[in-house]
């Protein structure tokens, strides 16, 4: 990866940290705001439901990627009692700039783990779960066996519970997607993330077209559920850019599209070149959903998992339409 250069922010509070472990040397001192703009404040997570969902995964020894993305939305969703549950460990292989989640070697694979997802979905009562994992290149399958291991357990322990998964690209591996997909999930989701021409800052490890073909090969092969896509802004792309993104997506022939703001986890992650205005947002908005997107979530604090509840709706449509 280049070296990165420091940004100068266009609000007030900047100020320069010392690099924490674990990211490269390239950004060691960077600047990093204090002053967001307005519509990005959340308030902490706190209260009772979110206590009992904290205390719940940690007798389980799961994860979410609630916590370990800093996902600014985690007061809202615990507090409402859902979560993304993060499979495969905690530790990925893969070094993406904008991702909080650590990079390594990755433990050994928890058989039990999809029995674990499955207990704690049927003790939260969950109409909607999400399950998404790190990435683990190193094994064969890239982890679609627990992916589809825990998409049973799921419908096994709570049977009117609908399965949206966000899964890795598999490196390509054509039948590891297979597997997910021979489970049945209501809504599979693969993140695009950024525009092609940050890929080697941003994702260095992926590619553009793999991810493409992702959402391409689960359109084709699964007519019967939800094919669903996300991006973030404000990593240095162009208007232009973002719009040609959206349509290469669309023309994968996927359903959803979630579009929000890049927020930088820490002082050696990737800086935020600019933060888009919600009024932006809304414009992305409209001009997906001229795309043939059937539907378009779009703003700073939306990420993948945000209001997916409200997504199953579209696997009917979607059932009815094809």
């Amino acid at each position: 990866m280049a070296e990165l250069a420091p940004i100068v922010f266009e609000v007030p509070g900047e100020i320069e940290r010392p690099r924490s472990r674990g990211r490269g040397r390239a950004n060691t001192v960077v600047p990093i705001d204090r002053a967001r703009p307005e519509w990005l404040k959340v308030r902490l997570p706190m209260g009772p439901t979110y206590e009992n969902l904290r205390r719940l995964m940690r007798t389980k020894d799961l994860h979410t990627v609630c916590e370990e993305a800093h996902c600014p939305n985690m007061a809202e969703c615990w507090g409402a009692g859902t979560a993304t549950f993060m499979i495969l460990g905690d530790t990925c292989t893969r070094s993406c700039g904008f991702c909080a989640v650590k990079t390594g070697r990755p433990g050994t694979i928890d058989a039990d783990e999809p029995r674990r997802v499955g207990e704690a979905v049927a003790q939260m009562s969950l109409g909607h779960a999400v399950v998404t994992s790190v990435n683990r290149d190193e094994l064969p399958d890239g982890g679609a066996s627990i992916f589809a291991e825990t998409i049973r357990e799921i419908r096994r322990q709570s049977p009117g519970t609908t399965v949206e998964v966000l899964i890795p690209d598999f490196v390509g591996n054509v039948e590891a997607l297979v597997v997910v997909l021979e489970a049945r999930p209501e809504i599979l989701n693969h993140n695009v993330e950024t525009v092609s021409r940050l890929y080697p800052r941003v994702r260095p490890q992926a590619r553009y077209e793999r991810s493409l073909q992702v959402l391409r090969r689960t359109s084709e092969r699964a007519s019967d559920l939800v094919c669903k896509s996300g991006i973030m802004v404000g990593l240095g792309e162009t208007r232009v850019e973002v719009e040609e993104t959206m349509r290469d997506i669309a023309a994968q022939g996927t359903d959803i599209l979630t579009v929000g703001q890049y927020l930088r986890p820490s002082p050696v992650h990737l800086p935020i070149e600019r933060y888009w205005t919600p009024a932006e947002f809304d414009e992305l908005r409209d001009v997906g959903m001229t795309m043939g997107f059937r539907h378009v979530e779009a703003g700073p604090l939306v990420r993948s998992s945000y209001h997916a509840e409200r997504h199953v709706g579209h696997h009917a449509e979607r059932h009815v339409a094809r």
